[in-house]
C-alpha cells in the first residue's frame, strides 16, 4: 500500500505542472506539436492513476477487512474468558455495539490514517516544493490563514470527542431495548403493550437523533469552519496572483498551475484536519472497547497446568467461601464431597447458592477463599479445558442455536456417529418427538429454539450433555420445565446413561432429589443439613423448610 501511495503521489503531483506547459508552449506559443506531447502525457498520466487507483482499492478493501476482523476476534476472545458476572452487568446492546460499530470504527479510521496520512504528507510536502519554486509570494499568502484553522480544528476537537461519546451511548442504549424488546415480544403482545413500547422507542430514538444532531454540528464547526477559512486563502491567491499577472510578474500559465497546484494543496490539508477529527471519534470508540478490555478474567489458566487426560469423578468443595461482591457471602464456609460415581442432590431456597456451586464446579468462577477439587487437584491448577471436558453443566435455561436438532447435538461434539445422537435422544426422552418430525434430526428449531416447547429445549440440552460424555455432569435445575411424567421419562433416561458417573442434582423439586444418594441442604450459603433424602425428609428440618 505504501508502494502504490508513493506512486500515486508522483503521478498526481506531475499533473498540475503540465498546465503551465500546455498554456504557455502550446496555447500562448501556438506550438502545435508541445500540444500533442502534453496531451498525449497528460492521458498517459491520467490512465497510469486510475490503474494504480483500482489496484491500491482492491489491496486496501482486502487488507481493511483483514484488519476489522482481526480486531473483532480479538475482542471476541477476550469476551469469552469473562465470567457470567459480566454479563450479567453488561447489557447485551452495549457488547454488539462495541464488537461492531466502535471496532468497525476504529479500524476505518486507523486504516484511513495509516494510507492518508503518508499520501497527504508526501503530496503536502512535494506540492509546497514546487509553490515554491512557481512563485514564494502567492505561496505565502495561501498560507496566511492556516494558523487560524489549525486553531478552529483544535478548539472545536473536545467538544467533538464528548459529543461522539454521548451518540454512541445513545445508539447502544436503542439497540439493547430493541434486543429486549424483541425477545419480549410475546409478553408485549400479551399484556398489550404495543404502544407503550412504540412510545418507548420513540423516546429512545429521539435521544439518539439529538445525540447525533449535537455531534453533527460540532463535526461541521471542526471540519467546515477550518476549509472555509482556507478557501479565503485561495481567494487571497486569486486576487494577488490576478495583479501580478497584470503587472507581467508573472505568466498566466504560471498562475494556473500556481491555482492547480494551491487547489491541491488545500486537499491534503483539508484531508489531515478530516484525520485529525477523525482521530477524535476513534477515540471514542477506542475507550468504548478498552472498557471491555480493561475488564480482567476472574478465570486464567495457571501457565504450565497439567493435561489431565482422565478423571474418576469425585468432586470436594474445601471450605469455599465467595460473595459475589454483595456484603453477605453468597456461600460462606461451604465443604461438601461428592464421591466418584455418586449421585447427590443440592437443594435450598432462591438465593441459597446452588447455581453459584454450578459455575464453580466448571470453574466459570473460582471462589474467594476454599477450593474446588476434582480427584485431588484443585481446579485453578488444572487446564481449563480440561475442566469443562470432564465437567459439563446443564443449566437451568439452556440455550439452542437457530440451527438443525443434530447440529445442536453435534456442538457438543462435532465427531459424533449417528448412532451417538440416536443414544442421546433416547436417554433424554426425545426421539418420539424427533420420530414425528418430518426433517428428524434436520428440523430447524428456531431462534433460541422457539419452535419447540421448554420441556423440549430442556430436553436437547439434555440431551447435547449427554453427548459430551462428561465424567461429572451437573444438572441445574435441568428437569424444570418439564411435566412430573415427561420428568419420569428424562430421569429415566439419565440414570441409565450416567450410571457410574457423578451427577450433582442442583433442584427445588423433592421428588427428584428425593432419587439421589445423598442430599445437601443449603440455607443462607452455608450447609445446614447432609444425609440420605429419606432421612432427611423424615428428620424435618431444613429439607422441609425447602420443600414446604
Amino acid at each position: 500500500m505504501l508502494a502504490f501511495s508513493l506512486a500515486g503521489t508522483a503521478l498526481s503531483l506531475t499533473l498540475p505542472y503540465l498546465f503551465r506547459a500546455f498554456v504557455d508552449r502550446a496555447l500562448v506559443g501556438r506550438d502545435a506539436t508541445a500540444l500533442v506531447e502534453i496531451v498525449s502525457l497528460f492521458f498517459g498520466i491520467t490512465l497510469a492513476s486510475f490503474a494504480i487507483n483500482v489496484a491500491s482499492g482492491l489491496r486496501y478493501t482486502r487488507i481493511s477487512a483483514e484488519i476489522l476482523f482481526d480486531m473483532r476476534l480479538a475482542l471476541f476472545r477476550h469476551l469469552q474468558a469473562l465470567s457470567p458476572r459480566f454479563y450479567a452487568r453488561m447489557p447485551l446492546g452495549q457488547i454488539v455495539s462495541r464488537l461492531n460499530n466502535d471496532v468497525g470504527e476504529i479500524q476505518r479510521v486507523v486504516t484511513e490514517v495509516a494510507l492518508a496520512w503518508v499520501s497527504n504528507v508526501l503530496f503536502l510536502v512535494g506540492t509546497v516544493v514546487i509553490l515554491v519554486m512557481l512563485d514564494p509570494v502567492l505561496f505565502a499568502a495561501s498560507l496566511a490563514v492556516v494558523p487560524f484553522a489549525f486553531w478552529a480544528l483544535v478548539r472545536y476537537r473536545t467538544k467533538l470527542e464528548r459529543s461522539i461519546r454521548d451518540m454512541r451511548d445513545e445508539s447502544a442504549a436503542m439497540g439493547t431495548f430493541l434486543i429486549d424488546t424483541l425477545q419480549a415480544m410475546k409478553l408485549v403482545v400479551g399484556l398489550n403493550a404495543q404502544e407503550r413500547e412504540a412510545v418507548r422507542f420513540r423516546a429512545r430514538n429521539d435521544g439518539f437523533v439529538t445525540a447525533l444532531m449535537a455531534m453533527r454540528q460540532l463535526t461541521f464547526l471542526a471540519g467546515g469552519l477550518p476549509g472555509l477559512l482556507l478557501t479565503l486563502g485561495s481567494a487571497a491567491v486569486l486576487f494577488l496572483g490576478g495583479m501580478r499577472v497584470i503587472e507581467q510578474q508573472i505568466t498566466v500559465g504560471t498562475l494556473i498551475a500556481f491555482v492547480a497546484y494551491q487547489v491541491r494543496l488545500l486537499s491534503p490539508i483539508q484531508g489531515l484536519m478530516g484525520l485529525y477529527a477523525g482521530i477524535a471519534t476513534a477515540r471514542v470508540s477506542l475507550g468504548r472497547v478498552q472498557e471491555i478490555l480493561d475488564v480482567a478474567p476472574e478465570v486464567v489458566e495457571k501457565p504450565g497446568a497439567p493435561a489431565i487426560a482422565t478423571a474418576r469423578g469425585e468432586v470436594v468443595l474445601r471450605n469455599v467461601t465467595i460473595a459475589h461482591g454483595r456484603p453477605e457471602p453468597v456461600l460462606d464456609r461451604v465443604s461438601v464431597t461428592v464421591r466418584a460415581g455418586e449421585r447427590v442432590a443440592i437443594v435450598g431456597a432462591s438465593g441459597a447458592g446452588k447455581s453459584t456451586i454450578a459455575d464453580l464446579l466448571a470453574r466459570h468462577l473460582d471462589p474467594d477463599n476454599g477450593a474446588v477439587v476434582l480427584d485431588g487437584h484443585d481446579l485453578r491448577d488444572m487446564r481449563v479445558a480440561d475442566v469443562r471436558r470432564h465437567v459439563v453443566v446443564l443449566d437451568q435455561e439452556p440455550f439452542v442455536f437457530n440451527a438443525s436438532i443434530e447440529d445442536n447435538l453435534r456442538f457438543a461434539r462435532p465427531d459424533a456417529s449417528e448412532g451417538d445422537i440416536r443414544e442421546a435422544l433416547q436417554a433424554s426422552g426425545l426421539s418420539e418427538f424427533v420420530a414425528r418430525c418430518p426433517d428428524g434430526v434436520k428440523t430447524i428449531v428456531g431462534e433460541r429454539g422457539r419452535a419447540l416447547s421448554a420441556g423440549e429445549r430442556q430436553r436437547l440440552a439434555i440431551a447435547r450433555a449427554f453427548l459430551a460424555d462428561p465424567t461429572v455432569l451437573v444438572l441445574d435445575e435441568a428437569t424444570g420445565a418439564l411435566d412430573p411424567a415427561t420428568e419420569s421419562e428424562v430421569v429415566a433416561g439419565y440414570d441409565a446413561v450416567m450410571r457410574g458417573r457423578t451427577t450433582v442434582v442442583i433442584t427445588h423439586r423433592e421428588a427428584l432429589a428425593s432419587r439421589a444418594e445423598r442430599a445437601v441442604v443449603l440455607e443462607r450459603g452455608s450447609v445446614a443439613a447432609e444425609g440420605a433424602p429419606g432421612a432427611l425428609a423424615e428428620s424435618g428440618g431444613p429439607w422441609r423448610r425447602v420443600f414446604a
